[in-house]
C-alpha cells in the first residue's frame, strides 16, 4: 500500500515525510526544496495477538513493540503543486504522474497561513487555507478529467455503437492509476451523467473525475503548524468535507530525532513523551520541549501518525490478519510465531489473503483454518481484524 503526501510547495510535506519515516530529505524554506519524488517507509500500528494470547511473537515483515505490531507502508513525498499543474506548471506533470500508484492521499496545507499560493514565505495569517485545500483537489480533480476527455469523443461513439458499458472503457483508461472498476460505477451512480456518453460535456468529465478522485483517491488534509495557526483557520478547515487532523510535523521530527539520541522516551503516535531522568537539558531545550508538550496536550499528539492511520485504517478500511501454516502453535514453516501480518481491505476473503502471501497459494487455495476458533473456512471466508489464518494450498 502506498499513501501520497500532497500540497503546495513549502507546508511541512518533506518534514512530515521525514518525521514519518524518519529519512534524510532536504528541507528548507522556499519553494520546490523536493524536485524527485522520495520515497520511504512509515509504520501502521495495530495489536498483535501475542499480547492476547500471552505468546512470545517473532515478526519478520513487522516489528512488535509492547503488543503493538508496526506495521510497515510506502510513504510518498512529491514536488509541491501550483495553480494549472494539471497543465503542466511548475513540476505539475512529474507531480501527478509520481502519484498514480498512490491508494491514499495526505493534502498537507499550512493551516497558519505563512506561505501564498506558489509557496512563498508570507506573514501568518496572510494566506487562507481553506482555499489550498480547494485549489489541490480542483488540480487533481481536472487532471483525472484530463486523462479521461482525450480522445473520450471515440471512446463514447464506441460504446454507444457497441451498446457496452462506458464503466469498462473509463477503467481501461484509468489503469495506470489503481482506481477500481467499482470506485468508478459508484462516482457514475452519484453523478448521474447522460445515459449517452456522447452526451457528456467538459462539465459533466469533471465532475466525474472529482467523484473518481474522492472514491478511489480518497485524500486526508494535514492541518500542518497547527500550533501557530489561528483558532478561526482551524475552525473553518474542520467545516469541510472528510477528515481533518492538526498536525505538527517539526515537532514529530524533534521528538523522534530526540529519542533516536537517547534524550527522550516517545512512541509515535502517542499524546505525550517523558524526558530519560538521566539527561540534563539545558533552558533553551526545556522551553522548546515544554511548547510541543504544552502543544501535544492541546492537540492530542503531533498529528502525524494519526494522519496515516486515518488514512489506513479510516479511508482505505484497511484490517490487518495473520497467516500462519500451523494453526496449533501459530508458526510458519520456519517454527516463527505469528511472524506475517498483511493490511487487507476490509471485505477480503480467506482466498485473497493467500494470494497476498503468494501467487501459488492463491491459485492452489483449498481451505483455511481460523486459528482462534479451529474452524474449516472456504474461499469466500470474509477475513476479521485481526484473524489467525492457515492457509491450505495445493501448492
Amino acid at each position: 500500500m502506498q499513501i501520497g503526501i500532497v500540497g503546495k510547495p513549502n507546508v511541512g510535506k518533506s518534514t512530515f515525510f521525514c518525521a514519518a519515516t524518519m529519512a534524510s530529505v532536504e528541507i528548507a524554506n522556499y519553494p520546490f526544496t523536493t524536485i524527485e519524488a522520495n520515497k520511504g517507509v512509515a509504520y501502521l500500528r495495530a495489536p498483535c495477538p501475542c499480547k492476547e494470547l500471552n505468546i512470545q511473537c517473532q515478526p519478520r515483515n513487522s516489528a512488535c513493540v509492547d503488543g503493538v505490531r508496526m506495521i510497515p507502508v510506502e510513504l510518498l513525498d512529491v514536488a509541491g503543486l501550483v495553480p494549472d499543474a494539471w497543465q503542466g506548471k511548475g513540476l505539475g506533470n512529474q507531480f501527478l504522474d509520481d502519484l498514480r500508484q498512490a491508494d491514499a492521499l495526505i493534502n498537507l496545507v499550512d493551516a497558519s497561513g505563512s506561505t501564498d499560493i506558489e509557496g512563498n514565505p508570507v506573514d501568518i495569517g496572510s494566506n487562507d487555507p481553506v482555499e489550498d485545500v480547494k485549489f489541490l483537489e480542483n488540480e487533481v480533480d481536472r487532471w483525472i478529467a484530463g486523462i479521461i476527455g482525450k480522445g473520450f469523443d471515440r471512446i463514447a461513439r464506441q460504446a454507444h455503437l457497441q451498446g457496452t458499458k462506458i464503466e469498462a472503457a473509463l477503467h481501461e483508461r484509468l489503469t495506470g492509476l489503481a482506481v477500481s472498476e467499482l470506485a468508478i460505477i459508484q462516482a457514475l451512480r452519484d453523478v448521474k451523467p447522460p445515459a449517452n456518453p456522447q452526451d457528456w460535456d467538459d462539465d459533466v468529465i469533471l465532475a466525474i473525475a472529482s467523484s473518481i478522485r474522492r472514491k478511489g483517491k480518497p485524500m486526508i488534509v494535514a492541518m500542518n503548524k497547527a500550533d501557530v495557526a489561528s483558532e478561526d483557520n482551524l475552525d473553518r478547515l474542520q467545516q469541510g468535507d472528510g477528515d481533518y487532523v492538526p498536525t505538527m510535523a517539526e515537532a514529530e521530527l524533534a521528538l523522534r530525532r530526540a529519542e533516536k539520541a537517547g534524550v527522550l522516551t516517545y512512541i509515535p503516535g502517542d499524546d505525550s513523551f517523558t524526558v530519560k531522568p538521566e539527561i540534563n537539558l539545558n533552558e533553551g531545550q526545556k522551553k522548546a520541549l515544554d511548547y510541543i508538550a504544552q502543544n501535544m496536550k492541546r492537540f492530542g499528539g503531533t498529528g502525524v501518525q494519526t494522519c496515516l492511520e486515518k488514512a489506513a485504517y479510516g479511508m482505505l478500511d484497511l484490517i490487518v490478519c495473520y497467516p500462519v501454516e500451523d494453526e496449533g502453535k501459530l508458526t510458519d514453516h520456519d517454527g516463527r510465531v505469528l511472524p506475517d501480518a498483511f493490511l487487507m481491505r476490509r471485505g477480503a476473503t480467506a482466498k485473497d489473503l493467500a494470494f497476498k502471501v503468494h501467487t501459488d497459494l492463491g491459485e492452489g487455495f483449498i481451505r483455511g483454518v481460523n486459528a482462534r476458533t479451529k474452524r474449516v473456512v472456504g474461499h469466500d471466508y470474509e477475513l476479521q481484524e485481526g484473524d489467525i489464518i492457515k492457509i491450505i494450498s495445493r501448492k
